[in-house]
């Protein structure tokens, strides 16, 4: 084999990685290259303890989005979660979302529960019933000084 057969292979063997690691990177990442198959919706929580933005928003156990964005309502004075829900999935306006672990120590997520409305929500919708974490830390630290002032 002559030296330019040889940098041909190599050239082309490099492509083909680099086209293998693409998709990996895009499949596994659940990188979206367009966000037009998704809508936004919008919850306000008093607690999201530990959400991080990323994270899944999930029905019945099936991913049905992410959350996009966490900040904090002004006016409120609370944390409003920004999700992206896939086109193909209506919600009515009274589903509840509810921030949720996966296992004792995992990670959070949304959880949500389906409604009996008639009414679906658009993109830019808010949801009104949401429900916040359980801060498990402060429930152990009530626990532990009311059984502190129980025993003097």
């Amino acid at each position: 084999m002559d030296k330019r057969k040889v940098e041909f292979y190599v050239g082309l063997f490099v492509i083909i990685g680099l086209a293998c690691a693409g998709y990996l990177v895009i499949v596994l990442g659940e990188v979206t290259l367009l966000a037009t198959d998704r809508y936004k919706l919008y919850g306000n929580f008093s607690s999201v303890s530990g959400l991080k933005t990323g994270a899944r928003v999930e029905m019945a156990g099936v991913k049905i989005g992410s959350v996009s964005n966490i900040s904090i309502d002004k006016e409120e004075l609370t944390a409003r979660v920004e999700f992206s829900i896939d086109k193909n999935i209506e919600l009515t306006e009274d589903i509840i979302a509810s921030v949720k672990t996966s296992g004792i120590i995992g990670q959070k997520y949304i959880d949500i529960l389906p409604g009996g409305s008639d009414v679906i929500l658009k993109s830019g919708d808010e949801i009104y019933y949401t429900e916040s974490s359980l801060d498990i830390e402060s429930l152990i630290r009530k626990i532990i000084f009311a059984t502190e002032n129980n025993s003097q």
